[in-house]
């Protein structure tokens, strides 16, 4: 039990502070229609981090590293700026360390989390920006870790 209450609380943490700088980063980069929520971009950045080029076109925003022309998020926007369609974020190495599908600004469908070296992290669904049915948690060395069931 005390292991299952250490896992929630680890993957609640972890999930929300990458979600949060990631929305706060996105939101802040899109245009005035979407609702700008949590603290400006400038702030969800480490100091010693640069912020990196923004280019949204053809209703693709593509957010790049400082001084790179690696890529460090990228996703389909609707007409109002909000994410629509599958959303990346990418290592400094070009590899793709989490993919969340999105309808209209909400979190909905597959969700997967990846550990730097490759192994899944983390995997579920979320309907309507509410986590469902199964997720499961893996450690870095690829075990399964845990299953939770959101559709109950």
């Amino acid at each position: 039990m005390i292991l299952r209450i250490l896992f929630i609380t680890t993957l609640l943490i972890f999930t929300s502070c990458k979600s949060d700088v990631e929305d706060d980063v996105l939101k802040s980069k899109t245009p005035d229609t979407t609702e700008i929520k949590n603290q400006p971009m400038e702030d969800s950045y480490p100091e010693n981090e640069e912020k990196g080029k923004i280019v949204v076109e053809n209703g693709t925003f593509k957010e790049y590293y400082a001084d790179s022309k690696r890529i460090k998020f990228e996703g389909p926007q609707d007409e109002n700026g909000k994410r629509h369609g599958k959303w990346a974020y990418f290592s400094k190495d070009g590899f793709e360390l989490s993919m969340t599908m999105y309808s209209h600004g909400e979190k909905h469908g597959h969700s997967i989390v990846k550990y730097p070296n490759g192994n899944l992290h983390y995997t579920g669904e979320y309907k309507n920006n509410v986590q469902t049915g199964t997720w499961k948690t893996y450690s870095v060395e690829g075990k399964l870790l845990s299953t939770l069931d959101y559709s109950k």
